[in-house]
């Protein structure tokens, strides 16, 4: 009795420390009984139930006699630290930020954006009707155009003359308004390929005109860039004579990012 109670102590002992160390480690004890046996064999896990503890200590009290023999292999392995992932998967989030720009090249010099019409021909001669002496002889007209225009962003393209009255002599002197003027009234036409606002789609035909008795229009666009045309018409004054004198007017055209 003397030799079970300590064979009893000993698998005590064994399936406490194996139950202590569960926490972090995991404890596996392969235990195998013959000649004789009493009760199961084969692979024993700590820690042990009630009924693998009694069977254990009662081979183990039988070992003690020196009756039958026994095969025990011991492994522990710590445990993971946290829950297994068998997948794991990040999302990056890539940011950056692109800056609002419109473009319009017009030439590298303030000459390259004045249009001199010369001599503004006029019906001078003395064979001429009196109700045409002097009228306009012909329209005046004008393109300018840049191979660079645009912008990246939701934009209005804006045409403005600095006067209603078109082209305007500053220092006419005096006339008789029944017969003569001191402006030439002109129309401007934008036209590039673009888009609508807002529209994400293949650039078309877009454009409009300021007319003679227009001093502004504009035209809201989503981005663009092409070609830009800027075609100015004075078309010939008919029912009065024009003054003497040196004519001018300015036109601006802007493109704004909205």
């Amino acid at each position: 009795m003397k030799i079970v109670f300590k064979a009893a102590l000993a698998t005590t002992a064994l399936v406490a420390f194996a139950g202590s160390a569960q926490a972090q480690t995991h404890t596996s004890t392969r235990i195998q009984y013959a000649n004789p046996v009493v009760g199961p064999t084969g692979n024993v896990d700590t820690p042990l139930n009630f009924g693998e503890a009694i069977t254990v200590a009662i081979n183990e009290g039988l070992l003690a006699l020196d009756i039958g023999t026994r095969y025990l292999a011991t492994s522990t392995a710590a445990n993971n630290t946290e829950a297994a992932t068998p997948t794991v998967a990040n999302t990056f989030t890539l940011t950056g930020t692109v800056s609002r720009d419109c473009s319009f090249y017009a030439g590298n010099t303030n000459a390259a954006r004045t249009i001199d019409f010369g001599t503004i021909g006029v019906r001078t001669g003395n064979n001429e009707n009196v109700n045409a002496a002097f009228e306009m002889a012909g329209p005046a007209t004008a393109t300018v155009q840049t191979l660079t225009a645009g912008c990246n962003t939701n934009n209005s393209v804006e045409v403005s003359k600095n006067d209603i009255r078109g082209m305007v002599n500053a220092n006419p002197g005096g006339y008789d308004t029944d017969e003569f003027q001191a402006n030439i009234p002109y129309a401007v036409t934008a036209s590039w390929t673009g888009v609508g606002l807002n529209a994400v789609t293949t650039g078309t035909q877009q454009g409009f005109t300021v007319p003679t008795t227009g001093n502004a229009g504009s035209l809201q666009q989503g981005a663009w860039r092409s070609a830009m045309e800027i075609a100015f018409n004075a078309p010939a004054i008919t029912d009065r004579g024009l003054v003497a004198g040196t004519y001018s007017g300015t036109t601006t055209v802007t493109l704004r990012a909205l």
